[in-house]
């Protein structure tokens, strides 16, 4: 049973500028609730207590006061006789902790570093589900990302990788997976149609066994990317893990992938969540 997830929210969420000078990316609102909230609803659905965020070093955090109990709001609710809506401000159960390690944006940058920075900093040895802060899987009827991605493997020495089909023509703009007997052999990144492995994209959405998460830690600590050298990318880490003999398990899911990062993804799932 895996019990502990890390989301990176930090990041100054440059493609939607002018907006996110005031609201942090995740908290761009689908529907009625943040961008993040639709995964870390889905989380702690799957069975998971403890949700590790990376946040950025700017105040007030957005996603940290969502998550806090607003006792003002809440009393307000009940001198007013609107205690039915009292379960609308609860954002986060009893039973679930989430913890805050902030990320100075000036620093190391890339998709490594926020997973690097927990693992060190709440020394986590065990597996982990890792999910990026600013898309979502929305399949409200069916199995969720998570469980596609915990059903998936066989042990806690396994890791695993969500794909999500798309056609052909449009894979171009993504990560491909390449596969082989349902297991990750390599991303492959913005293929031709004509000479992409597979159309099955990577959505940013894992579990990591412990070996892979100190290989991560590794590869950030021991690399001194300028910055404008690369990114510290979690795929370069995956495949020294996967080369090594790791195994990485594909999981698929019937979802719709739905990404806040550009004001078209983000269009399209305000659409699609309040359509249904």
């Amino acid at each position: 049973m895996i019990t502990k997830a890390i989301i990176p929210v930090a990041g100054w969420g440059t493609r939607r500028l002018p907006i996110t000078k005031i609201i942090e990316k995740s908290m761009l609102p689908v529907g009625n609730r943040p961008l993040v909230d639709y995964s870390v609803q889905e989380l702690i659905k799957a069975g998971v207590k403890d949700i590790y965020m990376v946040i950025s070093n700017v105040e007030p955090c957005q996603v940290r006061e969502f998550y806090r109990d607003n006792l003002a709001l809440n009393q307000y609710l009940i001198d007013r006789g609107k205690e039915d809506r009292l379960k609308l401000a609860k954002t986060l159960p009893d039973d679930v902790t989430i913890h805050y390690t902030v990320q100075d944006p000036a620093g190391k940058y890339g998709t490594a570093v926020p997973i690097a920075m927990v693992v060190e900093e709440f020394k986590i040895d065990e597996p982990v589900l890792v999910f990026m802060g600013d898309d979502f899987i929305w399949n409200p009827d069916g199995e969720s990302a998570s469980e596609a991605l915990l059903n998936s493997v066989q042990s806690d020495s396994e890791s695993a990788i969500l794909g999500v089909e798309i056609p052909l023509e449009n894979v171009a703009k993504y990560g491909v997976l390449s596969a082989k007997d349902g297991k990750l052999v390599g991303v492959v990144e913005k293929p031709a149609p004509d000479e992409a492995p597979s159309n099955l994209i990577n959505v940013s959405k894992y579990i990591m066994s412990p070996e892979l998460l100190q290989k991560i830690v590794k590869y950030v600590a021991d690399n001194d990317f300028g910055p404008l050298d690369q990114e510290y990318m979690v795929t370069d880490p995956i495949d020294d893990y996967i080369s090594q003999g790791g195994i990485m398990r594909i999981a698929t899911t019937k979802g719709e992938y739905l990404d806040g990062g550009s004001v078209e993804g983000w269009l399209h799932a305000n659409n699609v969540v309040c359509s249904q």
